[in-house]
């Protein structure tokens, strides 16, 4: 049982990290129906920005807390405004395009950023300071869960809350929703879809830092190619719960964290990958639009 109990936490870890991913995924899926396969460099670079912030910091004598929130904050402001400086270069003039051409684009970012990291930084792995400092409440269960577990946990069902009630309850999650539910009628009654489009993306790339960060803290290392490695996983795990949908986008990754966790802990490592896919054809098969996604009709 005790084994048991340390797969399931491990994978509702797992999936909470994919969830942070996942729904920037979903978000920008469901407002331009676009998958931003860049959006996994974007939290690489979090992850780096964060250690860079970090190393500095630490030379002063700061606290590991102050540094966790000084980094964390440095991180959002430039994985936003690389994620808004993506969708004004990439996307955007793309809008009216046949839909290959920014999927095209978005692949060639993801290339483009990776190599940008991997140059300017290194292609090697590079050791990354545990900046979550450990819990006395947490120091009955240390042999359960660790604090940086905890901490990735709670801090994706608050991200979750906070964008299910920044989508249902305010002016700008509302002008979101009659984005991605008719773009013409949203601008014949004045909504800036342009605005829109961006602030997805800067909602977005904050999730991301954010989980690049907590991540990197919690694995200890990172490289230049672990957002691709993410990203795709993210990406299953959005599609999976229903893309387009936040709590699909979370259940997802829920669901392909245990799934990995368990087949790893009781088959073997090497089938991790293949249980997963595996999971995803099935869903997709049965209940092509996932989880928790809405079926939908196209007129012709």
């Amino acid at each position: 049982m005790e084994y048991f109990l340390d797969l399931f936490l491990g994978g509702l870890t797992r999936g909470s990290i994919y969830a942070l991913i996942a729904l920037g995924y979903t978000m920008v899926y469901g407002i331009i129906e676009l998958i931003n396969f860049a959006h996994g460099e974007i939290y690489m670079i979090g992850a780096f920005i964060a250690l860079i912030v970090a190393s500095v910091l630490t030379m002063y004598g700061l606290n590991m807390i102050s540094i966790l929130l000084i980094a964390s904050i440095v991180a959002v402001i430039y994985a936003a405004a690389y994620g808004l400086t993506i969708e004004k270069i990439a996307y955007k003039p793309l809008r009216k395009a046949p839909r290959l051409s920014p999927l095209i684009s978005a692949i060639g970012m993801s290339i483009l950023l990776q190599n940008y990291v991997g140059i300017a930084q290194t292609k090697d792995f590079i050791p990354f300071p545990n900046l979550i400092p450990e819990f006395a409440f947490l120091a009955p269960y240390k042999d359960t869960i660790r604090s940086s577990e905890f901490m990735i946990l709670i801090t994706t069902a608050i991200v979750m809350v906070f964008l299910t009630l920044l989508i249902k309850f305010t002016k700008i999650g509302k002008a979101m929703r009659a984005t991605a539910q008719d773009k013409q009628m949203a601008m014949l009654v004045g909504i800036d879809i342009n605005r829109v489009i961006s602030f997805t993306f800067v909602l977005g790339s904050s999730t991301a830092a954010i989980g690049g960060v907590l991540i990197a803290s919690h694995i200890g290392q990172i490289n230049f190619y672990i957002g691709f490695i993410a990203g795709i996983k993210a990406f299953t795990a959005a599609v999976l719960g229903g893309i387009g949908s936040i709590p699909g986008a979370v259940l997802g990754s829920l669901v392909l964290g245990w799934t990995e966790s368990f087949a790893t802990g009781y088959i073997s490592s090497d089938y991790e990958d293949v249980f997963a896919f595996s999971l995803l054809v099935l869903i997709l098969i049965f209940k092509p639009e996932g989880l928790l996604g809405k079926s939908t009709t196209q007129k012709v």
